[in-house]
């Protein structure tokens, strides 16, 4: 199969050929694209930065797009990628879902560079209607909103208390409006000094489905993880910062077919005697041309095919309270968690 060239636009704007062998891994996760660019070249890529450190049972690596160039090559607009990984079973216990919100919050609160008495506003993006996409509107149900307090009963609260307001804009298909001429136009009503959007997320990799939380500084494009490309809302269109946070909640039917044919094709590489027929065939296979070959026999049938796990009602909920309240103390530095929950309830 001969490569061929494709046309589609990168996070710029502009438009230029790319090969179709890479792939078009469809991920929103940059350490997922820097990991396949190095798998994919056998060589790191110049311009990105990566390093790892450990809170407690969290792993929290930052990717650092440091040029232009190296951000057409990942897809990914130049600035810094957080990523946390949620220990296994996290979700499902009370006092690990605390923590991972604690280390959560404590990592967000180093990009949350504002004063105290600037307004913050938590936009959740997504579809109610469809519970992988509804991470954003859930988070937003459990964010401590305070600007109505802060300008009507000033007296009720402490100045200590940042003002605080949440919105869900729903989704293109449900307002005919698009996300970000929503948020742009409240935006330009209410003059937030930040904006911290929160959106589901598709990735590469079955095991981050739902195990990863990405914080970035670039913004967000909605709906780009499943192939619809709207609106960017950063800080170029909004004239504020915009940090984005996201966890994986899909993955492309593709992937897990083109991941279990690599294990298999592996498995019998390495029971196949070296120098016969049939190893010699497996190790031809071209896997580029594989996965091209996968995503043509499964589209007819299938279609565009995203895949969850068959808990994720109960996930997706608990996901909105690790990320809400990681977000709750990251912008009210003088609250606990606690504290917090209080006023919630």
């Amino acid at each position: 199969m001969k490569l061929k060239l494709i046309w589609e636009n990168n996070y710029d704007g502009l438009r230029k050929p790319r090969r179709k062998d890479m792939i078009n891994i469809r991920t929103d996760l940059a350490i997922e694209a820097k990991q396949a660019y190095t798998e994919e070249n056998k060589r790191e890529l110049d311009g990105v930065k990566v390093d790892e450190e450990k809170d407690g049972e969290v792993k929290i690596t930052t990717v650092t797009i440091e040029s232009d160039e190296a951000g057409r090559e990942l897809g990914k607009p130049k600035g810094h990628y957080i990523t946390l990984d949620i220990p296994d079973f996290a979700l499902y216990d009370g006092e690990s879902m605390d923590e991972v919100s604690k280390v959560f919050g404590k990592t967000l609160k180093k990009l949350v560079d504002v004063g105290r008495e600037k307004l913050v506003l938590v936009v959740g993006l997504g579809n109610w209607n469809v519970t992988p996409d509804a991470l954003g509107p859930k988070v937003v149900e459990k964010t401590m909103v305070t600007r109505h307090i802060k300008e009507l009963m000033p007296d009720a609260i402490d100045d200590s208390v940042r003002p605080v307001c949440a919105l869900a804009p729903g989704v293109l298909g449900i307002t005919g409006v698009e996300t970000g001429e929503i948020v742009k136009s409240l935006v330009d009503r209410i003059k937030p000094s930040l904006v911290i959007c929160v959106d589901a997320l598709g990735a590469r990799k079955l095991e981050r489905v739902n195990r990863t939380i990405q914080i970035g500084d670039t913004g967000i494009s909605p709906g780009a993880g499943v192939g619809n490309h709207r609106m960017q809302i950063n800080e170029e269109s909004l004239g504020c910062k915009v940090i984005a946070v996201g966890v994986p909640t899909v993955v492309h039917a593709a992937t897990i077919v083109n991941d279990a044919m690599d294990l298999l094709l592996d498995d019998l590489i390495s029971k196949s005697q070296t120098g016969k027929d049939f190893y010699n065939m497996l190790n031809s296979v071209d896997r580029a041309e594989k996965n091209a070959l996968i995503r043509e026999v499964l589209t007819p049938f299938v279609g565009e095919l995203m895949v969850t796990p068959k808990d994720v009602d109960l996930v997706v909920e608990n996901l909105a309270k690790v990320v809400a309240n990681g977000i709750n103390i990251a912008i009210q530095p003088d609250m606990e968690l606690e504290d917090i929950n209080k006023f919630l309830n």
